[in-house]
């Protein structure tokens, strides 16, 4: 397992970037926009760690900014844990054989959504290319939230 990132949603994008980036001292290192998903997302690393983290080798800070304003309340501001899984399956298989509730199913081989007992987000990603997509785990409905 390889730990990926944090995600933090901005009420505001320009002042979160100025935070982070201009008083923190974190550098810009991707920037996604979906105009159909309507959100952008925004990875930044600390200085020390921009060369590695383009490789893929840091973990980084998403943020994540909904183009549709929404308050965020009940630390809804902060938004998951990511971490790389060598097997997707196999590693969901074994959490919930210790009683973990697969939030959102690996349904596609690619992803996954856990808590923590304290109700803390947790994303799991299939190292490489997806999965295919496999029982019983591409007709698992979702449980609560993620």
């Amino acid at each position: 397992m390889k730990f990926l990132h944090t995600m933090v949603r901005a009420s505001n994008l320009d002042d979160t970037l100025d935070f982070y980036c201009n008083k923190l001292g974190l550098v810009e290192v991707s920037r996604y926009d979906s105009e159909q998903g309507r959100f952008t997302l925004v990875f930044l690393a600390a200085e020390d760690d921009v060369e590695t983290a383009r490789e893929g080798q840091s973990p980084l800070l998403e943020i994540t900014y909904n183009w549709d304003p929404e308050e965020y309340d009940s630390g809804r501001n902060f938004g998951h844990l990511a971490y790389r899984v060598n097997d997707i399956y196999q590693t969901c298989q074994k959490l919930m054989d210790a009683g973990v509730t697969i939030n959102r199913p690996p349904r596609d081989g690619h992803m996954a959504f856990i808590r923590s007992p304290d109700g803390v987000s947790i994303e799991l990603l299939q190292e490489g290319n997806a999965l295919q997509p496999q029982e019983p785990w591409q007709s698992m409905e979702n449980t609560g939230s993620w």
